[in-house]
């Protein structure tokens, strides 16, 4: 826009210039200080970020964490920054090894082949300023469909319950075919409808968790439901649940999609005893930052009574692994269509009775009746 030198460098003399100098005490701590330069005419963009990972991590101290000039290099700065070429993109200059998966997938890939490709990158899916965590929320969800619109309808041509696999099973999941799965059993708050979040310097999650799980081995099913307890105590009696999603451990896996003919689509990966999926389990909610704190949990948790809160989202008779569950599932089912068959049957056998005892009367009253009429012609 025409911008010259001293719209960012106020302090300089341009007449005078280089003069004799002054002292800085570090280029860190030069970049922090001009970040108030970008302020003064992006403030929509600085508010954004000041809600990011990347702040949160520049308040608590850390010394790396990227300001503006960091992701727009300050004297080459460029439109539309999203659309750079694959090698310009700045996140891999700290996310290394995950932005070599990424570039390593199908999304990454064909950016390399072509600058104009409209494949997605990071700020796609984590936005550009007000980077987020994507697993914290629907936002990776909404940036897959928001390119793949007809993804529950091609999805409805071969999978059962095709939306509801979708709510619960992260993309990644099955388009990361040899990535690292686990279950991550997450608490929902059921009033505001959102992943419980810690607040900023209330560190409860942790110290709960802990406390229930007294030999330091993971969280049981018994340790499950008195974190939840504590989570619903004070008056807040079932405001707190659970929400199970299956979802890639690896974060660099996770980047790593492959094309959609090699993603994953036989049922028996994740509905069968034993099944790799279901050996991992954490629960988890959301920091103060907007990343996920995790607690491990037993793979057990997901296959006893007790786990009914645990697998309330996708739960399928005879397909998770709960035998008991599924007894009793099968029980209620059969008592739910017995007890209008035993009403049916009951009445049934009533009214025969009942029909039966009128037509004895009825015998009877006529047989008096003939009586009499005998006994009154003598």
């Amino acid at each position: 826009a025409g911008m010259g030198c001293i719209a960012c460098h106020a302090t300089i003399d341009t007449k005078a210039h280089p003069g004799a100098g002054r002292k800085i005490d570090s280029a860190r701590s030069f970049s922090l200080a001009q970040t108030s330069a970008c302020k003064s005419c992006h403030e929509d963009k600085f508010k954004q970020y000041e809600g990011s990972i990347h702040a949160s991590l520049l308040r608590d101290g850390n010394p790396t964490a990227p300001v503006c000039t960091d992701c727009h290099a300050p004297h080459a700065v460029k439109p539309k920054a999203a659309r750079l070429a694959l090698k310009e993109i700045p996140c891999q200059k700290c996310h290394g090894s995950i932005f070599d998966a990424y570039a390593g997938s199908v999304h990454g890939v064909s950016r390399s082949k072509s600058d104009k490709s409209t494949a997605p990158i990071c700020s796609d899916c984590h936005r550009a300023h007000d980077v987020s965590a994507a697993s914290t929320s629907d936002q990776a969800k909404n940036a897959c469909q928001g390119c793949h619109a007809s993804v529950l309808r091609s999805h409805q041509e071969w999978l059962p319950n095709a939306d509801t696999h979708l709510q619960v099973i992260s993309c990644p999941a099955c388009h990361s075919p040899s990535a690292k799965r686990r279950v991550d059993l997450r608490l929902f708050d059921n009033v505001s409808q959102q992943r419980v979040r810690e607040k900023e310097g209330v560190p409860r999650f942790e110290m709960r968790a802990r406390s229930v799980d007294e030999k330091g081995q993971g969280l049981n099913a018994l340790a499950v439901q008195s974190l939840l307890k504590q989570f619903n105590s004070d008056g807040n009696e079932g405001r707190t649940t659970l929400r199970g999603r299956l979802e890639v451990s690896d974060s660099a896996e996770i980047h790593q999609l492959a094309p959609k003919d090699k993603a994953l689509s036989e049922c028996t990966v994740c509905h069968s005893a034993g099944g790799n999926a279901f050996q991992s389990v954490t629960v988890s909610i959301v920091g103060p930052d907007g990343r996920p704190l995790r607690y491990d949990a037993q793979k057990d948790v997901l296959n006893t009574v007790l786990s009914v809160d645990s697998v309330r989202g996708f739960y399928a008779i005879g397909s998770t692994r709960i035998k008991m569950l599924d007894w009793l599932l099968l029980l209620t089912v059969l008592g739910g269509v017995a007890v209008p068959i035993g009403h049916q049957t009951l009445r049934w056998l009533f009214r025969r009775y009942a029909n039966k005892m009128r037509e004895e009367e009825a015998a009877g009253n006529a047989a008096s009746g003939a009586s009499n009429q005998a006994t009154d012609r003598k």
